[in-house]
């Protein structure tokens, strides 16, 4: 089905299939990973009505999803729920998989006749570029297909009438309890003159960014609450508030990774695509009562406390 085909099929008015669903349902990248796997285990059960999902006890033989018996031929889908991008850094996993499907298989006694990684999002150019290389000589080397599930793959299988109840079960509109979002302060002369010499301000300077004063006042709006939260001590708030800390640096780790070989040392477009991935992740727990403004903030605290930057050489800043 092609994606023309496959979004003509969807009635107007249905919700689209955003897989950062996972992580809203399950609060954290963790959860998100389990609740992936289930949705394809749900999608492939549809699709090849003999699939089955492995339990890992305490290993899985490196099967996620299985189609065939374990006494002769079979097929393998393997769930990595990498997000936002498949990156540099998801390299090394997506080899140790396919490697440990094919011991698995040799030590056990069946044959692997086909290998399906199925990510939720998409690759970047370099990876794209090594995922056709490595595939191509791995086929070579061991006689197994190989293929790749990623987003738009997965989307038109979603959007196929006999998947419609996976659909409708994992990507309907899902909103959690409602809480009350700490108000957004504005800075005042003082505040704005002292963030000057931040050093979240001068990586972004490094980078080339002009206009800062957005990001002094999320930075500002992050520190307050951040502060508010230490200093009340309550368990709920201070565990989510170090949570919130691992989204918003996960994100930055994986888009900086994926641009850190891209050429030019400022990494053009960086800042401004860990935002957009920020403000739209789901991963945020909801105890934190962040908004937007807030959680872009938790970025620049990243920065400010020298764990993270905007351009190659952001540690030389720090």
């Amino acid at each position: 089905m092609t994606a023309t085909a496959a979004a003509m099929s969807l009635a107007s008015g249905e919700p689209p299939i955003n897989f950062a669903a996972h992580q809203l349902r399950a609060g954290n990248l963790a959860g998100a990973r389990d609740d992936f796997e289930q949705m394809l285990a749900m999608l492939l059960a549809a699709l090849y009505p003999g699939a089955r999902a492995i339990t890992a006890n305490p290993g899985d033989w490196g099967i996620d999803i299985l189609l065939g018996e374990l006494s002769g031929l079979v097929i393998i889908w393997q769930s990595k729920y990498f997000w936002p991008v498949v990156g540099r850094s998801q390299q090394g996993q997506i080899r140790e998989s396919f490697d440990s499907a094919l011991a698995a298989a040799a030590r056990n006694g069946y044959r692997l006749s086909q290998w399906v990684l199925c990510v939720p999002a998409s690759m970047d150019a370099p990876t794209a570029q090594w995922w056709d290389n490595w595939r191509a000589r791995r086929q070579r080397e061991t006689g197994v297909s190989i293929e790749l599930w990623h987003e738009n793959v997965l989307r038109n299988h979603l959007v196929r009438p006999d998947c419609a109840h996976v659909r409708r079960h994992f990507y309907d509109p899902y909103v959690p309890a409602q809480t009350q979002r700490t108000p957004v302060r504005d800075l005042g002369e003082d505040d704005d003159s002292a963030l000057d010499r931040a050093l979240f301000v001068r990586q972004l300077r490094a980078a080339g960014h002009v206009e800062v004063g957005a990001a002094k006042r999320e930075y500002f709006n992050a520190d307050l609450l951040a502060r508010e939260v230490l200093d009340k001590r309550v368990p709920a708030e201070v565990a989510a508030l170090s949570e919130a800390d691992g989204v918003v640096h996960g994100i930055w780790e994986a888009r900086f990774n994926a641009m850190a070989f891209a050429g030019d040392p400022r990494l053009p477009g960086l800042h401004a695509e860990v935002m957009h991935d920020i403000r739209e992740s789901g991963a945020f727990p909801v105890q934190l009562r962040a908004g937007p403004v807030h959680r872009c903030g938790l970025m620049h605290r990243v920065v400010e406390d020298r764990r993270a930057g905007w351009v190659v050489h952001w540690r030389d800043i720090a």
